[in-house]
């Protein structure tokens, strides 16, 4: 006799109004990491420049807007929006450093601010983050062996 017996969920967001602010959260930064992104694969005068003043070069400029737009896209798919959150945290810790150490009059405020609203957006969505964890610890159909 197979038993399926499935552990309970983890906690996520599962009042209506936690439900709203998430989704209201995800567009929100999905908006600000989109528009941060082109920005700098735009390369406006200032975006230039403060990549120059950080020293790793253009090409840095253009790898961190892929990884924004892909992450602001992310954002906006349900089953991708707390991995996208959790690697746009890791953008902003970056963006905080380097806005603290290598930029001239730099200020981290907003990059902190970000990484704030990134945070409690991985909190708000914490279930679908046990539910990748899960998936990885099960073999799948296609690594299991033909008996």
């Amino acid at each position: 006799m197979n038993q399926h017996i499935s552990s309970p969920r983890p906690p996520t967001a599962t009042s209506r109004p936690a439900h709203i602010t998430a989704w209201v959260m995800q567009a929100l930064l999905a908006a600000v990491f989109l528009f941060s992104g082109v920005t700098k694969w735009l390369g406006g005068e200032q975006t230039r420049q403060t990549f120059e003043e950080v020293g790793a070069g253009q090409w840095l400029r253009y790898v961190t807007g892929a990884v924004e737009i892909a992450g602001g896209v992310g954002l906006l798919v349900p089953f991708l929006a707390a991995l996208a959150a959790l690697a746009l945290s890791g953008v902003m810790v970056g963006a905080a450093v380097s806005e603290t150490v290598l930029v001239d009059d730099g200020n981290p405020v907003i990059p902190l601010a970000v990484l704030a609203l990134c945070g409690a957006l991985v909190w708000l969505r914490r279930g679908s983050l046990s539910e990748y964890t899960a998936r990885l610890g099960r073999p799948s159909a296609a690594r299991t062996p033909a008996g």
